[in-house]
């Protein structure tokens, strides 16, 4: 029995793997909803070959060239926001995998709609986390995991009473910077940073897996989720990415979710819950890896996992401003504007400088991230001169 789907972020790393599973089943799902931010040519191809009804294009000046690409389908060009707050409600199932922030409100309608919501943006649980998880529950929305480590503590999780949970362990690669110096890290280009050595991603989260500020967005995210405090929740470096997370339970065991480094993995898993469909994905061969290897993360050298824990603790407020300081500085950092090291030390002189009372909706939440990403422009204006 098909499931209607739209996909918003259809042209990234998470959507093109998306619409490679969708293809490969397409008894199981109708594509109905596609959104960009600027891919129009790859856009439109997709639309076509999925049959889609809607495209939305976030750049408005790409609305004729989408239509002309779109010309003799059924399917109807789209820009603005009342065009994506449409695609992410017009279906069963949503692949939220628009990057940052910018998803947080169709993410936010798909949830008031009471659709299940394959989330691939941490930005906006990280920005909004109790607000929508709040939400879910009051409008009976499903929220699924689709980052490979949530993904993995919630087939470990299997329906598992809170109670009965130690620890939820958080693995991660180390990024291509693992082994380097702090000294090594700060002159670091960006063409290195985003050379990660196991997965393929998107330009931001490579750059935020070399951080691994993604590990320290990551642990916000899973307190959200799962319901456990940060004192319950353990990040190891696993160079390896074999193992995508555990969950250490009360009477000593550990379950750990495994597979070959490909999102494929998790977004089918999250796609066909609560069955499973079969993927292209590379199968774990355990003989000839031989041995796995573990450490515990040196926060000296990423000191953006102690900037998350601190932001966490902090309240509702330092979250959003951490994410938001992060994107900006990012952003700066592959255009070359500010050196690798100066990420976190950004980050950081941002979360003593902004703060405000808890936001009591998506709107505060807005208005929060506007404040944050001002005061680092300006942070970062006067970092370089």
């Amino acid at each position: 029995m098909s499931r209607t789907l739209a996909i918003l972020g259809a042209t990234g790393s998470i959507g093109t793997s998306t619409l490679d599973l969708v293809e490969r089943h397409p008894e199981r799902f109708e594509v109905v909803a596609l959104t960009a931010a600027t891919r129009v040519a790859e856009l439109a191809d997709a639309a076509r070959r999925t049959r889609a009804r809607l495209a939305v294009i976030d750049d408005a000046a790409l609305l004729p060239e989408l239509e002309q690409r779109l010309a003799g389908t059924d399917c109807r060009a789209a820009t603005g926001r009342d065009a994506l707050i449409e695609a992410a409600v017009s279906a069963e199932v949503v692949m939220a995998a628009i990057v940052g922030c910018a998803g947080l409100e169709p993410v936010m309608a798909a949830i008031a709609a009471g659709r299940t919501i394959l989330l691939a943006n941490k930005e906006a649980l990280v920005s909004a986390g109790a607000l929508m998880m709040g939400a879910a529950k009051q409008h009976g929305a499903t929220i699924l995991p689709v980052d490979s480590e949530h993904n993995a503590i919630f087939q470990c999780l299997a329906g598992s009473r809170s109670q009965d949970v130690s620890r939820i362990i958080l693995t991660a690669s180390g990024g291509p910077f693992r082994t380097c110096s702090l000294a090594q890290m700060r002159d670091m280009s960006p063409e290195q940073a985003v050379a990660h050595p196991n997965w393929t991603m998107g330009a931001k989260i490579s750059v935020d897996s070399a951080t691994m500020m993604n590990k320290g967005l990551e642990l916000i995210e899973a307190h959200h989720l799962f319901g456990l405090p940060p004192g319950r929740i353990d990040i190891l470096v696993h160079p390896e990415s074999v193992i995508h997370s555990m969950v250490e339970y009360v009477d000593g065991s550990v379950l750990a979710q495994m597979g070959s480094p490909d999102m494929r993995i998790p977004i089918a898993h999250a796609l066909a819950w609560p069955e499973r469909i079969a993927t292209p994905a590379a199968r774990l061969d355990l003989a000839k890896l031989a041995s796995l290897h573990f450490e515990v993360p040196d926060e000296n050298r990423f000191p953006a996992l102690r900037l998350a824990r601190e932001a966490l603790d902090s309240g509702a407020v330092a979250p959003i401003v951490l994410n938001a300081g992060n994107e900006e500085a990012v952003a700066a950092f592959l255009d070359q504007r500010i050196g690798f090291g100066d990420i976190a030390d950004l980050v950081e002189d941002l979360l003593v400088r902004v703060d405000a009372p808890a936001p009591r909706s998506i709107a505060e939440v807005v208005d929060i991230d506007r404040m944050a990403r001002d005061e680092m422009r300006g942070l970062m204006l006067a970092h370089m001169a």
